[in-house]
């Protein structure tokens, strides 16, 4: 299997994860096809594709930020079940975010990642059908993993910049110090308003969250 990036749109391993991405996420998940030119151009986003004979099975988007010396996940998908694609993955991805911190003389810290919460969802997805994507079973892997829950009610933006909220979904963090029990409020902060600088139209409810968030000094890690 083979852990390959892609930085044009023209590319066509691209064609092929959007088409994943349609088929595992829900619509208002999903940007659409021609937005997603300048992000693969930025350096910053990193997009991989985990290629198994010619055929994309499997991506991760995710990126380091400089300074913060967090990551943040933005998704990572798996095609077909029974491969250790979601494995091969995270692990690929762990060794370029070590490596990127190093660049940066520095020592990552953790990562940030949304993640949904099937209990609180008011409808059901089935994710393209692939039973490792569904959301109880991502839970509980991301959770051994290290992702922790930060304790506060998460709404983001939606994808179609329409001013909609998304729910269902807690936000996380996984500390590289397992043993950590919070989170300083100005980092969640910082980090939620430059991640969704890109959208201009923000919901009320996110405008309402990130006030309350202001109003916080830290916030605590939850078990998920």
């Amino acid at each position: 299997m083979e852990f390959i990036r892609i930085t044009n749109i023209n590319d066509p391993l691209f064609a092929k994860l959007h088409t994943l991405l349609g088929e595992i996420f829900p619509p208002e998940e999903v940007l659409e096809f021609d937005l997603w030119k300048e992000p693969l151009e930025d350096p910053s986003i990193r997009v991989f594709v985990a290629v198994h004979e010619g055929e994309v099975v499997g991506a991760t988007e995710y990126r380091y930020y400089p300074g913060w010396s967090i990551a943040m996940t933005d998704f990572t998908i798996i095609g077909k079940p029974g491969q250790s694609i979601g494995r091969f993955l995270a692990q690929e991805r762990q060794k370029d975010l070590n490596r990127l911190a190093e660049e940066n003389g520095e020592v990552l810290k953790g990562g940030f990642a949304e993640i949904y919460n099937p209990y609180m969802m008011k409808e059901e997805f089935d994710f393209g059908g692939v039973m490792p994507m569904n959301p109880y079973v991502r839970r509980e892997v991301l959770s051994h993993l290290g992702y922790k829950k930060i304790d506060f009610s998460y709404v983001h933006p939606s994808w179609k910049n329409d001013g909609e909220a998304v729910s269902g979904l807690d936000f996380c963090f996984m500390p590289t110090d397992g043993a950590l029990s919070e989170i300083q409020a100005s980092l969640v902060i910082d980090f939620l308003k430059n991640y969704y600088s890109v959208l201009s139209n923000k919901p009320k409810q996110w405008l309402e969250m990130i006030e309350n968030l202001e109003a916080q000094e830290t916030l605590r890690l939850l078990p998920l």
